[in-house]
This record gives C-alpha cells, sequence and structure tokens, in this order.
C-alpha cells in the first residue's frame, strides 16, 4: 500500500469544490445532461431544457430577475474553491483549550469557503450587518482572479495592493460593485444553513429593492419569511424631504417550510395590564388569565359547519351567533372548555348573540386565556420594531469603554434568536461581525435562558481611520490595550469586557465566554514553484512540502478545515515509540507531524497508532496523516502504511 500525498489540487488541499457537488448531483439525476468534451464536463442546455419543460429557444430571451454587470463572475467567484487556510492564534484567544466559539479575522469571501466542508448545514440562524453602500463604508473590492491575494492586499500583509475605502457614485458601478459583493457571499451562506435554519440581514433604504431580489434568486422567493422595519432613533432633522429614521431586516429560510414558527416572549407591560383577572378557585386558583368573546364577528359560518349551536347559559337560556355566524370552537371542543372551567358568562344589554326565540341575548361568553399557557407558547412578534434603537448601542458601547459608531444594540439580535427559538448548543454565525454585537448577545442570551448556543465571527481587520472623529475613541481603546488599532482587534476587546460584564451580571451562571481566534492565510501546503534556471534547487526546496514557519498547530487546523471537522473540535495527544501522536474528534483524525520518522519507528509507532484507534472507537472511518518529508526512506514509508492497512486504516495520507 502507498501513502496518498496531500498536494495542491487535489480535494483534500482545498475547500470544498461546489461546482463539481453541483455536477455530480445532476449527472446522478440526469446523466443524458452531462456530456464529456475536450474541457471536461458540460451540461447540454438544450437536453435541460426538454427535461423541465422549458419552451424558451435561447438563452437570450428575456427573463425575469435582476441583472448587472459582473453577476457572472460573481457567482463563478463563490463556486471556486479556496485553496488558503485559518491559522490558529492561541494567544491571542480566551479559553482556547475549552471554548467552542471562532473569532475568524479574514476576507469573509474566502473564509465563507474554507467553512464550507465543516460547517455546511449546520448552522441554525446567520445574522448579518453588511455594507448599506452609503458611499463610505465599502471595502470589499473583490478580485475575480485571486480573492486571497486581494485580502493580504488589503490588509498590508503583501506589497502591491491598495485599500479602497469607499463606493461612491460617481465610480459609475455604485450598486453594481455593492451587488457584486453581496451575491457569492450570500451563495455560500445558504450552504451554512440547516433545513431550518435562518438568515437576517439588516440594509438600509438605498438597496434594500436589490437585496430583497438577490436573496429571492438565491434562498428562492418561496422562503422569504418577511421584512422586518426597524426604527433607528427617535426624532431627528437630517435630510432634506424626509429625516431618515427606518431600516429594515430581510427573513429567509434554508427551507421556510422547516424553520420553526417565531415566537416572542410576553411583555411585563403586557403581563400587567391585559392578564389582569385571578382564578379564585379550583386547580388553577391564583393563576393570571384574560378573557377573549368565543363569538367573534369577523368568524363565518363557511369555515365550519358545526361551529354555531346553542349554549346553555347560567339562567338556563340559551344564546346562539347570528344566522351565518358561528363560536370560535366546535362543540365537543366547547365543552371540554366548560368541564375545565375555562369558560365565562357575562351579561350584558349590547350582547350580539340570540336567544333560542331569534331575539337578543342578555348573556355573552368568553373563554380564558391563561398567563402560564400564553408564557409557554410565546407571542408571534410584529414586524415592525421600534425598542431597539442605536442610542441603546451607544449606551452600552459607552458602558463596556469600547465606543463605535454606528453598532448594532444587543438588543435587536437577542430579540432575533429568541423569536428564532434558537436554544441548545445552536450555531450562531455572523460574517460581518464589526465590532463583535452577536458574539457578546449570543453570551447574554446563553445566561438568561441556560442555553449553550455558539458563534463564529468573521471580520476583515479594517484599520481605524485616525482621520475620522468617530473612530478616534476606538483608536485609543485599542492603543490602551495593546493592541491594534483595527475592527477585529477592537471586537476581541469588546467580547472580552462583555464576557466580564455577563459573567458579574450572571453569578451562577458557568458557560462559555471565551473565542478562538483563528486568522485567514496563504495555505501551509506548499505549490510546487519551478525555477528553470536552477532545476536542481527547486527539486531540493521541493522535499518539504510544508510552508516554513508553520507549526503542527497550523497544519492540524488546515487539516480540519479541508477534511471536514469542526473547529473547536477536541483533540487528544499522546507519545507513541517517542513521538506525539493527536487523535482529533474521537479518533477519526488520528496525525503524527513528527519530521523524523526512520525504518525502526514505523513499525511501532503504526502498532501504537491502531491500539489507540481500537481504544477510541471512532464512529466512522480513521483518517492518518503524516508529513511526507519526515520518512527517512520510502521502505520506512511503505512498512508504516502496510500495517496500518492490515488493521482497518485504509486512508493514510502524507503531507
Amino acid at each position: 500500500m502507498s501513502i496518498q500525498k496531500i498536494e495542491p489540487g487535489i480535494p483534500e488541499s482545498q475547500s470544498a469544490d461546489i461546482l463539481a457537488h453541483n455536477l455530480a448531483q445532476l449527472k446522478a439525476l440526469f446523466p443524458e445532461l452531462v456530456t464529456e468534451g475536450a474541457e471536461g464536463s458540460a451540461i447540454n442546455i438544450d437536453v435541460l431544457k426538454a427535461l423541465v419543460g422549458d419552451a424558451t429557444v435561447t438563452d437570450a430571451d428575456e427573463k425575469y430577475g435582476l441583472n448587472w454587470h459582473g453577476k457572472r463572475a460573481a457567482r463563478q467567484l463563490a463556486l471556486t474553491p479556496s485553496t488558503g487556510t485559518l491559522r490558529p492564534y492561541p494567544n491571542e484567544s480566551v479559553d482556547w483549550e475549552t471554548t467552542q466559539n471562532l473569532m475568524i479575522e479574514g476576507d469573509n469571501l474566502e473564509v465563507l469557503k474554507l467553512l464550507q466542508k465543516s460547517y455546511a448545514g449546520k448552522v441554525k440562524l446567520i445574522y448579518i450587518d453588511p455594507p448599506y453602500n452609503t458611499g463610505k463604508d465599502f471595502v470589499y473590492p473583490d478580485n475575480f482572479q485571486d480573492n486571497l491575494q486581494n485580502y493580504l492586499e488589503l490588509t498590508g500583509q503583501v506589497e502591491g495592493g491598495k485599500k479602497v475605502a469607499s463606493n461612491t457614485e460617481a465610480g459609475g458601478r455604485f450598486h453594481t460593485h455593492w451587488l457584486n459583493m453581496i451575491h457569492p457571499r450570500l451563495m455560500l451562506a445558504r450552504n451554512l444553513l440547516r433545513p431550518d435554519g435562518l438568515i437576517f440581514i439588516s440594509i438600509g433604504q438605498r438597496e434594500i429593492h436589490h437585496l430583497v431580489s438577490v436573496c429571492d434568486e438565491i434562498f428562492g422567493e418561496e422562503n422569504k419569511i418577511g421584512i422586518v422595519g426597524r426604527s433607528m432613533k427617535t426624532g431627528g432633522n437630517s435630510g432634506k424631504f424626509f429625516s431618515p429614521n427606518l431600516e429594515f431586516i430581510l427573513a429567509y429560510g434554508r427551507t421556510s417550510d422547516e424553520a420553526k414558527g417565531f415566537k416572542t416572549r410576553l411583555s411585563d407591560a403586557l403581563k400587567e395590564t391585559v392578564y389582569n383577572q385571578v382564578q379564585e378557585s379550583g386547580p388553577r386558583a391564583g393563576q393570571a388569565y384574560r378573557t377573549m368573546g368565543l363569538y367573534q364577528a369577523s368568524l363565518t359560518l363557511g369555515r365550519s359547519k358545526n361551529a354555531r349551536y346553542f349554549i346553555e347559559c347560567p339562567d338556563g337560556s340559551k344564546c346562539i351567533p347570528p344566522e351565518g355566524k358561528r363560536w370560535r370552537v366546535v362543540e365537543p371542543s366547547f365543552l371540554d372548555m366548560k368541564v375545565a372551567e375555562d369558560i365565562v358568562f357575562k351579561q350584558t344589554d349590547t350582547s350580539p348573540l340570540l336567544d333560542e326565540y331569534g331575539n337578543q341575548s342578555k348573556w355573552n361568553v368568553y373563554t380564558k386565556i391563561w398567563l402560564s399557557t400564553r408564557e409557554e407558547e410565546g407571542q408571534i412578534p410584529v414586524d415592525i420594531l421600534t425598542k431597539y434603537e442605536n442610542r441603546h448601542s451607544a449606551k452600552e458601547l459607552n458602558e463596556l469603554g469600547v465606543p463605535f459608531p454606528f453598532a448594532k444594540p444587543t438588543g435587536l439580535v437577542r430579540h432575533l434568536l429568541e423569536i428564532a427559538q434558537t436554544g441548545g448548543d445552536d450555531l450562531i454565525l455572523d460574517f460581518f461581525a464589526g465590532s463583535g454585537t452577536t458574539g457578546h448577545a449570543v453570551m447574554a442570551q446563553n445566561a438568561a435562558d441556560e442555553a449553550q448556543r455558539r458563534f463564529i465571527l468573521v471580520q476583515l481587520p479594517e484599520a481605524l481611520d485616525e482621520q475620522d472623529e468617530e473612530h478616534k475613541p476606538s483608536i485609543e481603546v485599542c492603543r490602551a490595550s495593546g493592541r491594534p488599532a483595527n475592527l477585529v482587534e477592537l471586537a476581541k476587546e469588546r467580547l472580552a469586557r462583555s464576557a466580564a460584564k455577563v459573567r458579574s451580571e450572571n453569578p451562577e451562571w458557568d458557560g462559555d465566554t471565551g473565542f478562538r481566534t483563528l486568522k485567514l492565510a496563504h495555505s501551509s501546503i506548499r505549490a510546487w514553484m519551478a525555477n528553470t534556471s536552477d532545476v536542481a534547487a527547486s527539486l531540493l526546496d521541493q522535499l518539504d512540502h510544508v510552508e516554513r514557519g508553520r507549526s503542527s498547530e497550523d497544519i492540524l487546523h488546515e487539516l480540519l478545515l479541508k477534511l471536514g471537522l469542526d473547529l473547536c473540535v477536541s483533540v487528544r495527544v499522546r507519545t507513541i515509540a517517542g513521538k506525539t501522536v493527536q487523535a482529533v474528534g474521537g479518533g477519526v483524525l488520528i496525525t503524527c507531524l513528527e519530521k523524523v520518522i526512520a525504518v525502526d519507528d514505523a513499525e511501532p509507532l503504526a502498532l501504537g497508532v491502531v491500539a489507540w484507534r481500537e481504544e477510541l472507537a471512532p464512529a466512522g472511518d480513521v483518517t492518518c496523516v503524516f508529513l511526507d518529508s519526515a520518512f527517512q526512506n520510502d521502505v520506512a514509508k511503505t512498512n508504516l502504511a502496510a500495517i496500518l492497512e492490515q488493521h482497518g486504516i485504509a486512508k493514510v495520507r502524507s503531507l
């Protein structure tokens, strides 16, 4: 048996190949659709049209939808696999060994690609607050040729790039630039959602109509949950015709049929003013309730033929809704409610009911709505939000000592977490993380309901502007904390301070308030770079397939990404035959990244790995990975691979 080498270009060296996956799915459904040619596999458009009953003749026919220059390239950008990696930075993290939260520094497009294998179909809720395209908040000028290189240039990690700090209308492609930025990111975000997953997107008035069209295309119009209006502030006198006070939150589901209905808690004011009656006796004595008419004028008999019947009143008379109208429930349900003492009769001179003689009844009938039941069921939220204004965010950030303009209030994100019925260990993603509002909100909500939600935050390390008066307080905070003055570092400082605040306000709670810091970088797997003027030197340089300066932790995290494992998965370490061996995720991945494996090491190392695998008893197949340059010769490599295969470990890879 030979060990397969993980080299640039093979599936295990890059993020998920969405194009290849899509092509394989189509080929499995319709083999006749895929043709093979000199350029590889291709889709026969004419066959596709026939299979779906499309009567159009050419692709040039007019079609409903939003189009712009660069849309095809933007879509292709999302489908192009990434060869990058995420490098771990334990020293810039909080509770590295135990936390299940991630703070990722890098261009979110490239990061979203890298997350595909590990988190596809696993995210319960995405909340993003992308640039509103106001003409001064746009820092994602994507290079369709090499997005990773583009990121490194923007952040000053390589020479030759220049950060673009605005997207002005004078540029001629104002909306086009914004659409090319948002479209591929939403394509990748959709893949990460669970079947019952949801995405909420904050957006201003300038791009709301474009964003709705893009989301209808990517998520499907049938999966649109709704559009929520949000009041940003009270009052104001800016603008010429209206003082802008409104923004929006778009809500879509991965599959709206599988998404839970939205529910929120009843407010204290509602409990006090509406549920203000108390049961005096019986099993529910002392419980609060409100009453609701059993008859409602808007309910017509056509909805239920069995919902118009006589009800006996306390004085022995009977009452019934007018002709063509109905009670809220059918008679068997009413009788059950009466036995449960959930029915109330009240005398009135204005009863809408009739007695058995066709005259106006002197009774009206009500049902009790118990506060305890409504609290358990929750209340459907309205689509206008007025209580989470921007000033609330400014106040809470000032209290933390981390001022930053235009951040969303944590109350808004907590509201979304609540109405979407998130809980347990649900995964929450924000890939326009800004100052870290979503991470703060997740920690606060976990403390409130004792859940274990996890968050993944992604943010470009955008430099804070020395010339911007609103950024100067944030810059001072970063410098006072010994941090570079960029948005990622401000977010990390905020997360650390908000974690301390959440713990102080909830001393009995012992939840997760840490985060692992990871940073986008070029792959640790070295690509072949031939020097035609010195072939011998090129060959010697390629003996080690790992980039210089990369640690075993760097390599391990790249393996987690490329093999589709959680980036917060447990890692156990053991010394076998004098070598450090790591077991990841209960043993589904076993690595030995030592730099020397001699012939005499091969057998005891292999047998030790086999014994540990049997001890761990992982649920799936085991993948073993070694450094290719570590093997003393082919004998060491072949012997180790043969022993592993004899004991049922067939997936052996080398870097």
